[in-house]
């Protein structure tokens, strides 16, 4: 596992990388091996160095953490590409939105059949779009009645029995990963990403819970109680929920066989932020010692890097704020222009495919002669179970609120100021 500033390898220039690989296209077989043996520079070279990331960290069993925006659940790339990425076990935690979430439920309900969602065209007729009642994210459009039944069925769900106390936003989604799965079910749906997420006990956290449209439907059953049309105790815990996002943080580096974290960032924004905020919430708020950033930090985005926003920020930026290991980040970051819808989808098929591959060696040379050939091997055949980290909520929030616990003098001191 890379530490420190790998000296430049034979062959080549101090200041340089390895030499370029440039094999023909026609002498691969594999799409990991086109990825890296073809794509040797500019665009491409991004790819492949993304890639080669990505092939090293899921190797070395560096648990990984995903940080994605956009409209994934509703344009569909969740069954495309998420999905199988998530089901491999490889990732522990998702930061995403609110929106992300809303949307997912949308093919299990339960007359999604007569309102599907369709393609439309990127430079149309929006007005005759809006007559017509249909909604449209980018080239995705359905019907405006999909948000009313969305709306409809969140808000009898959030009316449950279950829902009706205080709670951290990975508890809510947890709990509409299991509801959300039974109405698939019902409809014949594929798998949503809160039912993935909920079979594979990976917690799903929202930094932005008030900006998307599940909570706008617990804004309404609120807004009937204060009338007193009905009741609703339903309430977000946001200060656990930020808590628990820090004790899996520690719980990376303290007790994972790694003792390390990486993260995939795909997009920007607020899932960005929220994805990398332990670190400084435990060293510089919490006043923990011994409290590193992330070993990898792979990031795929569109924003242009003189914007100065978090979208744009690369990873030897965070290494500033402490959120990206300062000793490593040369040989294990790399940020991307692009549009990862356009990436992922070769990336995601290039490692599982590597992961089958490594399956049938096994089979075929046994396990001491794979991890002879393939030392990779382990990381990518860990097993699916993943690492259920909403399993372990409970204990490993109980040990971090042990540990700020003895740290009163420190704490103390942190908020003491002389006001104006």
């Amino acid at each position: 596992m890379p530490t420190r500033r790998d000296s430049a390898p034979a062959g080549a220039c101090p200041q340089g990388g390895p030499p370029l690989r440039h094999r023909p296209v026609t002498e691969v077989r594999h799409l990991d091996h086109l990825i890296e043996n073809a794509f040797p520079s500019f665009g491409g070279g991004y790819i492949r160095r993304v890639w080669g990331l990505l092939d090293r960290a899921i190797g070395e069993g560096v648990p990984m953490t995903l940080a994605v925006a956009g409209p994934v659940t509703a344009s569909g790339q969740h069954i495309a590409w998420l999905n199988p990425l998530l089901d491999t076990g490889w990732f522990c935690l998702v930061s995403t939105t609110d929106a992300v979430c809303y949307h997912d439920g949308h093919r299990g309900l339960n007359d999604a059949a007569l309102h599907p969602i369709h393609e439309v065209p990127l430079n149309g007729d929006d007005g005759a779009l809006r007559e017509d009642r249909i909604i449209r994210i980018t080239d995705v459009g359905f019907d405006e009645d999909v948000l009313l039944g969305q709306d409809r069925f969140l808000s009898a769900l959030l009316r449950e029995p279950e829902f009706q106390k205080k709670m951290t936003g990975t508890e809510l989604r947890y709990l509409l990963g299991s509801r959300f799965a039974r109405q698939e079910k019902k409809n014949d749906a594929p798998e949503g990403l809160l039912a993935l997420c909920h079979r594979k006990a990976i917690p799903v956290f929202v930094g932005a819970p008030a900006d998307g449209s599940v909570f706008l439907n617990s804004m309404k059953l609120w807004a009937m109680a204060e009338a007193g049309m009905l009741e609703h105790a339903f309430e977000l815990d946001l200060h656990a929920e930020v808590f628990e996002s820090c004790a899996y943080h520690v719980w990376g580096q303290r007790e994972s066989r790694a003792k390390a974290l990486g993260t995939l960032v795909l997009g920007g924004g607020v899932p960005k932020n929220f994805n990398l905020q332990p670190e400084p919430a435990l060293s510089q708020i919490l006043g923990l010692e011994d409290v590193e950033g992330f070993l990898y930090d792979i990031q795929i985005t569109t924003a242009p890097v003189t914007d100065g926003s978090l979208s744009s920020c690369p990873p030897a930026e965070a290494v500033t704020w402490g959120k990206v290991d300062k000793d490593a980040y040369l040989q294990t970051t790399e940020s991307m222009q692009a549009d990862y819808s356009t990436v992922m989808p070769f990336i995601t098929k290039a490692l599982l495919d590597k992961r089958d591959r490594l399956r049938r060696l096994r089979d075929e040379l046994g396990e001491a002669t794979l991890l002879e050939r393939h030392p990779e091997a382990p990381g990518y055949l860990r097993g699916d179970r993943g690492f259920r980290l909403y399993d372990e909520r409970e204990r490993l929030v109980d040990a971090l609120k042990a540990e700020v616990a003895g740290r009163s003098e420190v704490l103390t001191a942190s908020i003491d100021y002389d006001l104006a």
